[in-house]
C-alpha cells in the first residue's frame, strides 16, 4: 500500500457496515485481485450503468412534471436511503437526517421544473439535503460538541460473508472511524463524507459545495490529513 494513502481503507469498513458493498476505496485492490484490464471492463461498465441510471431518472422527472407524481415516488425510493446516509454522518444525528431528508424530497418536488439535467439529479437533490443540513447545524446551540454523541450511530455489518472475528475487526475500525470524524470541523467532515462515503466525484462535490473544485482538492487534502492524526490519536487512546 502507498505511503500516505492507508488511510483510505479506513473507510472500507464503514462503507461494508452500511451497504455490504465495496466502495471506491477497494479500487486498489481491487485491480490488484481481477488485473487492470478486468478492471478497466468493471470501470466501463459502471460508468455504463451510471449513464443508464441519469436516463432513468430524465424519464421519471418528466413524467412527474406532467403529473404523474407516482414517477416522483420512484426517486424517493431510488435515492432516499443513499441520501439519508449521507445527512446522518454529517449532522450525527439520525432524526435530524431523517427531517432533513423528508425535507430535501419536498422541496425538489417543489422546485423540479428548475432542474435543468445540467449536473445528475442526485447531485441536486444532494445540494438541496447539504444546504438544509447545514442550515441545522448553525442553528443548534454553539454548546453543542463536535466531537457528539455517536450512540445513535451504531452500525450494523450484513449477516452474510465475513466471520465473527471478521466482523468484529470491521465494527472496531468502523466505531473508530466514526468517532475520527466527529472530531473534525464541519467543512472536513462534509468533504469527507461526499468524496469517501458517497462517492462523489470532484465535480459533483464543487456544485454542492459552491466551491472551485481547486478549493475542493485542497480542502479534501487537508480533511485527509485531520482524519489521518485524528485516527492516530484514536488508536493510540485504545491501546493505552
Amino acid at each position: 500500500m502507498a505511503a500516505g494513502t492507508w488511510w483510505i481503507w479506513a473507510f472500507r469498513p464503514l462503507q461494508l457496515a452500511l451497504t455490504g458493498e465495496m466502495g471506491r476505496a477497494g479500487s486498489t485492490a481491487m485491480e490488484t485481485l481481477y488485473g487492470a484490464r478486468n478492471f478497466s471492463a468493471f470501470r466501463t461498465s459502471e460508468h455504463m450503468n451510471q449513464s443508464s441510471a441519469n436516463q432513468d431518472d430524465q424519464r421519471l422527472i418528466a413524467l412527474t412534471l406532467e403529473g404523474q407524481q407516482e414517477a416522483f415516488g420512484h426517486l424517493i425510493r431510488k435515492y432516499q436511503d443513499r441520501l439519508y446516509n449521507g445527512m446522518v454522518h454529517i449532522l450525527r444525528d439520525q432524526m435530524e437526517a431523517e427531517d432533513v431528508v423528508q425535507d430535501a424530497f419536498i422541496l425538489a418536488m417543489t422546485r423540479l421544473s428548475s432542474f435543468k439535467g445540467k449536473s445528475q439529479f442526485f447531485t441536486w437533490l444532494y445540494r438541496i439535503a447539504y444546504n438544509a443540513a447545514v442550515t441545522r447545524m448553525r442553528r443548534r446551540r454553539p454548546t453543542v460538541s463536535l466531537q457528539g454523541d455517536d450512540s445513535c450511530l451504531q452500525l450494523s455489518l450484513p449477516d452474510e460473508g465475513p466471520s465473527p472475528e471478521e466482523r468484529l475487526s470491521r465494527e472496531e475500525s468502523a466505531n473508530q472511524l466514526m468517532l475520527a470524524l466527529g472530531r473534525l470541523t464541519e467543512e472536513h467532515r462534509s468533504i469527507l463524507v461526499l468524496r469517501e462515503m458517497d462517492e462523489l466525484d470532484y465535480d459533483a462535490i464543487s456544485e454542492i459545495l459552491d466551491l472551485p473544485i481547486g478549493t475542493v482538492r485542497s480542502r479534501l487534502h487537508r480533511a485527509r490529513s485531520q482524519l489521518k492524526q485524528q485516527l492516530e490519536t484514536i488508536t493510540g487512546e485504545v491501546k493505552e
